[in-house]
C-alpha cells in the first residue's frame, strides 16, 4: 500500500452531512495518499454517494472538513486536478465521440492526447460514432473518457463498470491499473465485490456514513474471521438443510444452494469435527471468507463486530444489503 504523504489526495475530518433529520455521513474520517486505489463500499443508503458528492465539492459538509491536495475540493476541480465519472449521465447529443473527448480535453489546462485517452477508455475504434447512439456499455466507457481526458491526478469513480459485460470489465481495469501505474490516485464505487478484491490495494466499508472497515482486502477478510464449510445436500433432504446445523459450533449461517449445504462459521475446525452428529457428510469442502463474506459479515445489524479498533460498532440500519453483482 501507497504511504500517505504530509499533503493527503483526500482528507475527510469529521465529516458530517445531514439533509434535515437525516444523517448521510457521520463523522467520516478518511486519508487517501497518492497512487493508491481505493475501492468504497457500502450498502445502498450507507452514504457514499453523499460522500463522493462531498469529495468532488458538488455539496458542502454540515460541519467537519474535506480537503483535496490540501485545498477545497471546488479548488481541486477547478484546477483540473479532479477527474469524475458519475452514475446515470446522459449522452451529449450530435456529436461524435472524438469531439466530445476533444472538447472536453481542451477545458483542462495539460490534458492526455485525445488519442490516447481514446485507446485507454477501449473507444478508438468508436471515435467516429456519435455519442447518443451507443450502447450503454459503449456509453460507459466515453463517460470514463471524459474523465481521463484532463489527466487528472485523481479520478473518482462511481459504479464504473455498472453497464460493461465481463470482457469489457477486465479490459476497464487493466486501464485503472496502467493509469495509477502513472502514479494516479483513484477512488472507485462499485457492488460488484469481486472488482474491489481483484482491483484494490485498500478497500473502505462505510455504513450509516461511518467508516467501518479500511484495510487491504486481505486485512479485512482476516479481521472478520469466518471459513466456509460445504457439502453435498443428503438424499432425501427435500431440498432442505439438516435440522441442527444452526446449533453446532461455530456456525453464523446456513444455506442451502445447487445441490449444497453451505455454513459460514467463525471456527472451521470445530464445526468440520461436530457435522457427523448431525449428517453424513458427502463432498466436504473448506474455504476461506471472501470479500463478499466479510462485506455481509460487517454490514449484517445483529452481527458482531471484530475487536480491531479499525471496525467501529453502529446502530442498527433499516437499508438492504446489496448482492454482489447487483
Amino acid at each position: 500500500m501507497t504511504t500517505h504523504r504530509a499533503t493527503p489526495v483526500v482528507g475527510f475530518t469529521g465529516a458530517v452531512k445531514e439533509f434535515g433529520a437525516v444523517r448521510a455521513v457521520d463523522g467520516l474520517d478518511l486519508t487517501i495518499g497518492t497512487g493508491e486505489r481505493v475501492a468504497l463500499l457500502g450498502r445502498n443508503g450507507a452514504g457514499k454517494s453523499t460522500s463522493i458528492g462531498l469529495l468532488l465539492g458538488l455539496d458542502e459538509p454540515t460541519s467537519g472538513s474535506v480537503r483535496l491536495f490540501g485545498r477545497a475540493p471546488a479548488d481541486a476541480v477547478r484546477e483540473g486536478r479532479v477527474g469524475a465519472m458519475l452514475q446515470d449521465t446522459k449522452p451529449v447529443p450530435r456529436v461524435t465521440v472524438k469531439e466530445l473527448v476533444s472538447f472536453v480535453a481542451a477545458t483542462y489546462p495539460r490534458p492526455l492526447p485525445v488519442a490516447e485517452t481514446l485507446e485507454l477508455a477501449g473507444l478508438a475504434d468508436l471515435a467516429g460514432r456519435r455519442a447518443d447512439k451507443l450502447s450503454g456499455g459503449q456509453a460507459q466507457r466515453v463517460s470514463f473518457a471524459v474523465a481521463l481526458a484532463g489527466d487528472p491526478d485523481l479520478l473518482v469513480l462511481d459504479e464504473p463498470t455498472a453497464a460493461l459485460d465481463v470482457q469489457a470489465r477486465r479490459a476497464f481495469w487493466e486501464s485503472m491499473r496502467s493509469f495509477t501505474d502513472r502514479g494516479k490516485t483513484v477512488l472507485f464505487s462499485s457492488h460488484y465485490l469481486e472488482e474491489a478484491d481483484q482491483n484494490a490495494d485498500r478497500v473502505v466499508v462505510i455504513d450509516r456514513g461511518r467508516l467501518i472497515a479500511d484495510g487491504s482486502s486481505a486485512e479485512i477478510k482476516r479481521a472478520v474471521g469466518s471459513s466456509h464449510v460445504s457439502f453435498d445436500l443428503p438424499d432425501g433432504s427435500g431440498g432442505q438443510a439438516p435440522a441442527g446445523l444452526e446449533s453446532l459450533p461455530g456456525v453464523l449461517s446456513v444455506t442451502v444452494a445447487e445441490g449444497r449445504v453451505r455454513l459460514r462459521t467463525s471456527d472451521s475446525d470445530a464445526t468440520v469435527d461436530a457435522l457427523p452428529g448431525v449428517v453424513r457428510v458427502r463432498g466436504l469442502e473448506v474455504a476461506p471468507a471472501g470479500l463478499e463474506d466479510a462485506f455481509l459479515s460487517l454490514t449484517d445489524d445483529d452481527a458482531d463486530r471484530p475487536a480491531d479498533p479499525r471496525y467501529a460498532s453502529f446502530a442498527p440500519s433499516p437499508v438492504q444489503t446489496p448482492k454482489a453483482g447487483a
